[in-house]
């Protein structure tokens, strides 16, 4: 368990956040400066606070009160950056190994040979850094911050310099050391895909303040709109059940309470719980269901909220059953089709707009 409640003030910056989390992914979300790594900075004993508390497993790292702080090096905890920060005079193995230098000898719980099996990297072990492509280095860090056994994992944007095939490669990798090793994780980053596909509690974090705390359906139903720099960015995050497959047509077939999704692709065993993400630039609305139209995704619901922009409107839709859902259309065509609050309507999402590279499953509990 990690309970974080500091703050710091860095110049005219002031930063007040407090969470806290127990096994899997908390990640802490939100756009560059808003205080994301100088959180984690202070987890990590990289920065000392002005105030507060950081405990980790009812042991307190930080306690300014009581004059506490623990350096960084006794704190057992796992750092992951974007840059992997490998030794580049020693080889894969002899870096792995540094990392195993900072467990205790009676508490290396995590085995050496299930950190590489895990992380498909046996084959790299004689490579020196510079010979890694950098999708395999972020594998070595990772399995480098494993080998020191920590009580916590903190990932710094470690995706951020990778291309989007590297980065599809290591999400499951990190999926798997969270479902695996259990060792609780806080992550940092700014992209909607990866704190939806890999947490289960996200804080999202504006200009050094805590803006909410939820799932991830809870936090973008409620903030999407706002935390967005421009249209494109603006995304809602629902959650449903696969309950089928069109194997003719290579589809699967999603249930929300309001209706159906169709994914080009797998998104998990039939049952299973996923989450999607739907861009609101990629809503249409309709006053009635789907007829003659290749967009075959419909979900039903009721408006309400509307912002307007210049030549277009951000519209809230309340879901039937549960979930919110954003839709940007223009302000022409909002007027014309009479479209206000309580109106019911259908938002149509067109199967091609969605990633299914980027679908979360669920685990069961």
């Amino acid at each position: 368990m990690i309970e974080v409640d500091v703050g710091l003030r860095l110049g005219a910056f002031d930063l007040e956040v407090a969470f806290r989390n127990g096994e899997g992914v908390i990640a802490l979300f939100g756009q560059s400066g808003s205080g994301k790594s100088l959180t984690l900075s202070l987890i990590a004993g990289l920065v000392r606070p002005d105030r507060g508390r950081v405990v980790l497993d009812g042991k307190a790292l930080v306690d300014v009160e009581r004059r506490v702080f623990v350096p960084m090096h006794r704190r057992r905890i796992g750092l992951v950056f974007q840059d992997s920060n490998l030794f580049p005079h020693l080889s894969v193995k002899q870096n792995l190994l540094f990392g195993r230098w900072f467990a205790p000898r009676r508490g290396r719980e995590i085995n050496f040979d299930a950190v590489i099996e895990t992380l498909g990297i046996g084959n790299l072990l004689a490579r020196r850094p510079a010979r890694l492509s950098g999708g395999e280095r972020q594998r070595v860090a990772i399995g480098r911050a494993l080998l020191s056994c920590p009580k916590l994992l903190l990932f710094d944007e470690p995706l951020a310099a990778l291309d989007m095939q590297r980065k599809l490669e290591i999400m499951p990798l990190i999926e798997q050391v969270r479902d695996e090793f259990k060792v609780p994780i806080v992550y940092i980053s700014h992209a909607i895909e990866e704190v939806v596909r890999l947490a289960t509690t996200i804080v999202v974090i504006d200009a050094g303040r805590v803006k909410a705390i939820g799932s991830p359906g809870e936090v973008f139903g409620r903030v999407s709109a706002h935390l967005a720099e421009e249209r494109f960015d603006r995304a809602s995050v629902l959650t449903m059940k696969v309950v089928g497959a069109n194997a003719a047509y290579g589809l699967t077939e999603l249930q929300h309470p309001s209706g159906t999704v169709w994914l080009a692709g797998p998104a998990g065993p039939i049952g299973g719980v996923t989450r999607i993400i739907v861009k609101a630039t990629d809503v249409t609305l309709s006053l009635g269901p789907p007829h003659d139209l290749s967009t075959r995704s419909a979900l039903s619901g009721t408006i309400e909220g509307i912002e307007k922009d210049g030549p277009l409107a951000m519209v809230a839709i309340a879901l039937d059953g549960e979930g919110r859902l954003f839709a940007t259309v223009t302000r022409h065509a909002f007027d014309e089709m009479g479209l206000d609050s309580g109106v019911r309507v259908f938002a149509l999402i067109k199967t091609s707009a969605l990633d299914e590279r980027k679908i979360a499953s669920i685990p069961r509990a």
